[in-house]
């Protein structure tokens, strides 16, 4: 069974944001975010796949092993309202 997530997350002693995704490799969505905080991130923003609009980030291919950088930057990531950016890829939560 695949589960989509999202999360949005900035990495303060780096001073770096992603968009990542996961489709498939995690059952739960918790276990994602527990393992992106494991990493030193903090997380901005998680989502179901029902939980927001795919944006200009295509979805990814089912992968049990591994994450899909979608979208990272120097600095914090940009929430304006639904809508999050990090550089030039933005999504919008539902």
């Amino acid at each position: 069974m695949n589960n989509y997530f999202r999360i949005t997350a900035y990495h303060p002693t780096e001073d770096l944001s992603v968009i990542a995704d996961s489709n498939g490799k995690f059952e739960k969505l918790w276990q994602f975010s527990a393992y992106m905080v494991s990493k030193g991130f903090k997380v901005i923003a998680v989502n179901k796949e029902e939980g927001f609009e795919i944006g200009n980030l295509p979805k990814i291919a089912p992968d049990k092993d591994r994450i899909t950088i979608q979208a990272y930057l120097t600095g914090k990531p940009v929430v304006d309202g639904k809508t999050i950016s990090v550089g030039n890829s933005t999504y919008t939560i539902l």
